[in-house]
């Protein structure tokens, strides 16, 4: 599903830090929770690029508070993927934007459901778990916000 390797890290940071490579044809945010799951990481932050065949984002209509999916089935490189890990009902959950750029330049992006890697997906992981942060559910804006 994926390999990573653990940064030396000279200046004596508490926080663990891991370069994560996801294999190809792998699903992002399964890999991504698998290997927090694996770590132990409860809170911490995430940073890569690839490529994608397939991407599903999430667009949270403020009005209905009702999230609307869509698909794009075709070949993009990933030219940012940002995120944040943090914990939901004692599992981690992982908040992530991705842009991707498609054939022809134009660029489609935002809340990340769901990619399939095609190519390649490189990725650091840094893992703040010295602090636990957890996540409710806020029911004016239907997010599920960081509880602290």
């Amino acid at each position: 599903m994926y390999t990573y390797k653990k940064v030396k890290d000279l200046t004596l940071s508490v926080n663990d830090r891991y370069i994560l490579s996801i294999d190809n044809h792998q699903e992002v945010m399964e890999a991504l929770a698998d290997f927090c799951r694996k770590k132990s990481i409860t809170a911490g932050y995430i940073t890569g690029l690839g490529a994608v065949s397939e991407a599903t984002f999430r667009f949270l209509d403020p009005n209905t508070l009702k999230y609307v999916d869509k698909t794009f089935q075709e070949q993009m490189e990933i030219t940012n993927l940002t995120g944040n890990i943090s914990c939901k009902d004692e599992a981690p959950y992982l908040h992530v934007h991705l842009t991707c750029s498609r054939r022809d330049y134009t660029c489609v992006g935002g809340h990340l459901l769901s990619a399939r890697i095609n190519g390649a997906c490189e990725l650091l992981v840094e893992d703040y778990s010295l602090t636990t942060v957890n996540r409710r559910t806020d029911p004016e804006t239907g997010l599920n916000l960081y509880d602290f």
